[in-house]
């Protein structure tokens, strides 16, 4: 199977700062690692919980995705990162089927190759699909 488990949970925030000390304050969490993502136009930090995640975005550009995300909606889930086996074929497959992707080729993002479905394929949740390329140096 190309799907393997859920990576990461993406939460829009404004204040990147300010989230991680709400987070650390109300369960606990340190950020296991804060990068920035220029190809997204964003900077993470990821907040480790078990063996999965929660990625905190904040927008670096006022005109990036995430940015145009938290003008519409605010602050909260922007996206579900679903860790697949192999990306290419997983977007190949998804592409044959009909499903309306916002990336045909996966892009650098903060662990791997990242390409996005479009939310109306998962009733208005934008789904990641994030292969793991630890042996590739990213230019993120």
């Amino acid at each position: 199977m190309n799907l393997l488990r859920i990576d990461h949970t993406g939460i829009a925030v404004r204040d990147l700062d300010e989230a991680l000390e709400r987070y650390r304050r109300t369960y606990g969490l340190q950020p296991s690692e804060r990068l920035p993502v220029p190809t997204q136009h964003v900077e993470v930090a990821f907040l480790a919980i078990g063996d999965t995640r929660l990625e905190l975005v904040q927008p670096t550009d006022d005109q990036s995705p995430v940015a145009r995300f938290l003008d519409r909606r605010g602050e909260g889930l922007h996206h579900v990162a679903i860790l697949v086996q192999n990306i290419r074929e997983e977007l190949q497959r998804l592409s044959d089927n009909g499903v309306e992707l916002i990336d045909r080729e996966p892009r650098p993002g903060a662990h791997g190759l990242v390409a996005f479905v479009h939310p109306r394929e998962a009733g208005g949740v934008l789904v990641e699909l994030i292969e793991d390329v630890e042996d590739e140096v990213l230019d993120a």
